[in-house]
């Protein structure tokens, strides 16, 4: 089945705590502090994989978490770092920030890997907290939380060359005999339902890419039928075939049929309009053909107009000879008509943010949850140390210009204090 939207959610791995931990050894009465420092926590890589062509494996499992650092241990020992999560997508695949739509990376290459959540890294044992003043510090610091991003993955097949034109033209049955690839084949409107690839040899170290693109018709530039779905796949192909029925045995004209496509483009994106296209004039095995393209060509006079049959394979060869003579003047683009992801110009929130909230003197923030977490408060040492960092950081300040009075509560995450100087 093919997919080629995913939204999923990815979580990072928390790092590990630090160990308050003593050196206990025989003939060492004073080892002093020995805790490890905790793990780092695993990350969320995405990285592509040339055996996928489409995103599957995400259509039921919406989340995906990576493993939590290890806690740091006695005699100085350091925590696990957590495994990280490597998450396997097709070449081709977008990664979007799922708010704003905008592309965060372009995974556009085989073997390309970006990590999208990274893990949080792990605190510090008591080992490293010993100072000139402190020599037996008994506290540690607690590790950091990982990442959590809501992404949106979305898969644009890549491919040199790009068949589009009306169902039932014969794009298939072009790319049937031009490739290995058997895509379904009818007599019947949008036998195609998802884009299909297959590889053109022409030669020793000389090959191309060409991809079928289902679902244009008039009005998918609106969304009309599947065009939205698919309109997608044509943006990363660098010259576009376009396939057109010169028999008219659909009951329409090859020359209305070419405009119409192209305003399908023009509608989807105007850069769409100006990729470079070849025509291919297909069906001339057939009765009226020969009229048709006669007509065509006296109403576009310059445009390389290739002339055959998919379904006898008359004359394919100058086709493809064609393809490859176009695609030699092209370089290579990894082409995308979506925004580029641009970090929010905005404050970052503040590690500590004391405010007065309904008569309420609150203390807040990722610098002071992680304080908290690292603050035994039973131990003399380790709450003189969080009120050390309370003072450094200009909590006390912040509280008295705020008008807070002794004896006064301070709420701080889920606990309450009494303000004392």
């Amino acid at each position: 089945m093919f997919i080629d939207v995913a939204h999923i959610k990815v979580i990072a791995g928390k790092g590990g705590d630090g160990a308050v931990a003593w050196r206990r050894e025989k003939y060492e009465p004073a080892g002093g502090p020995a805790g490890g420092d905790g793990g780092n926590g695993g990350s969320v890589i995405l990285e592509t994989d040339t055996g996928l062509h489409t995103l599957m494996d995400f259509r039921y499992q919406k989340e995906y978490r990576a493993k939590n650092g290890e806690n740091g241990r006695s005699k100085k020992q350091f925590g696990k770092d957590g495994e990280d999560i490597i998450l396997k997508v097709p070449v081709g695949t977008l990664i979007k920030d799922e708010k704003t739509g905008h592309v965060i990376a372009d995974l556009n290459e085989a073997g390309k890997a970006y990590t999208i959540a990274q893990g949080g890294r792990g605190g510090r044992g008591n080992a490293k907290f010993t100072t000139s003043t402190r020599q037996a510090p008994s506290f540690a610091q607690a590790g950091s939380m990982g990442e959590e991003r809501e992404i949106c993955l979305e898969l644009k097949v890549l491919a040199d060359v790009g068949l589009i034109g009306f169902p039932n033209v014969g794009k298939s049955t072009l790319l049937s005999v031009v490739s290995a690839a058997r895509p379904k084949i009818a007599n019947y409107h949008f036998t195609t339902l998802q884009p299909n690839l297959g590889v053109v040899a022409m030669g020793q170290g000389q090959s191309f890419v060409v991809a079928d693109i289902p679902g244009l018709i008039e009005g998918a530039s609106q969304g009309v039928g599947l065009g939205h779905d698919f309109l997608r796949h044509i943006e990363r192909t660098r010259i576009l075939v376009h396939v057109l029925d010169m028999s008219g045995q659909e009951g329409r004209d090859p020359l209305d049929d070419y405009v119409k496509i192209n305003e399908e483009l023009a509608n989807y994106h105007e850069k769409l309009a100006q990729r470079p296209q070849l025509v291919f004039a297909n069906k001339m095995d057939l009765p009226g053909s020969q009229e048709n393209l006669d007509r065509f060509k006296a109403k576009y006079p310059d445009l390389k107009v290739f002339a055959g049959s998919a379904a006898t394979t008359k004359d394919l060869t100058q086709l493809l000879y064609g393809i490859q003579e176009a695609l030699k003047d092209l370089p290579y683009e990894s082409l995308t008509f979506d925004q580029e992801y641009v970090e929010e110009e905005k404050e970052k929130a503040p590690g500590i943010e004391v405010k007065k909230e309904n008569g309420r003197f609150l203390v807040q923030g990722p610098y002071i949850d992680k304080l908290l977490r690292s603050t035994y408060f039973d131990d003399r040492e380790s709450l003189r140390y969080f009120q050390e960092n309370l003072r450094k950081n200009g909590v006390v300040d912040k509280l008295r210009d705020l008008g807070i009075q002794e004896g006064e509560s301070v709420f701080i995450n889920d606990y309450e204090f009494e303000f004392f100087e």
